[in-house]
């Protein structure tokens, strides 16, 4: 897997190809946020609006390809407020169907929260469908589950499921920066 963080303002393959990602996903009965069947222009918008906030900085995105193939993705969202600078949120870390169980998730999460460190992000934040492949891999990679909500949000099939919080301290721990919180 080559992990590449997506940088460029107009990467037109790049989105087309999160798109299909992002279809087969959501299509596959990944619960992130959008019902099935998901359109190929919805999921085109989408990933345009994300490529603009990354290249504001707000969002961090990664790609993994199998040679020019995207087959996964990973993206860190950013707090904009001075007391949340030592925090990121985990969002839509995807893998195609049929890339999937070659370890290719671990890899994406290890990306991000190497990442993370680097950036000076001591927190790392998600939340995913309780019960779903995710919240297992989360378990095995050493996240902390801070809670359920239920009825938080519909499946891609209609249907409210419960939503489970994770955490994760990387790098240097919050009472080893007390009153460092520059970016």
């Amino acid at each position: 897997m080559n992990a590449h963080r997506l940088r460029d303002a107009r990467p037109d393959a790049t989105v087309e190809q999160l798109a299909d990602l992002l279809v087969d996903t959501v299509d596959g009965g990944a619960s992130i946020g959008f019902l099935a069947p998901l359109d190929r222009a919805a999921a085109v918008a989408w990933w345009k609006a994300r490529v603009v906030a990354a290249a504001t900085g707000q969002l961090a995105v990664w790609t993994a390809r199998d040679g020019d193939r995207l087959v996964g993705t990973v993206t860190l969202a950013y707090p904009d407020k001075p007391n949340s600078r030592h925090r990121a949120e985990l969002v839509k870390l995807m893998v195609h169907r049929d890339a999937r169980g070659q370890g290719l998730g671990r890899a994406l999460l290890a990306v991000a929260e190497r990442a993370a460190t680097e950036a000076g992000v001591t927190l790392l934040h998600l939340d995913t469908e309780t019960g779903s492949p995710a919240e297992r891999l989360y378990r095995s990679a050493g996240w902390t589950m801070a809670g359920v909500i239920p009825d938080y949000a519909a499946n891609p099939s209609g249907v409210l499921r419960p939503t489970t919080l994770y955490y994760k301290h990387v790098g240097t721990r919050p009472e080893a920066l007390a009153g460092v919180l520059t970016r």
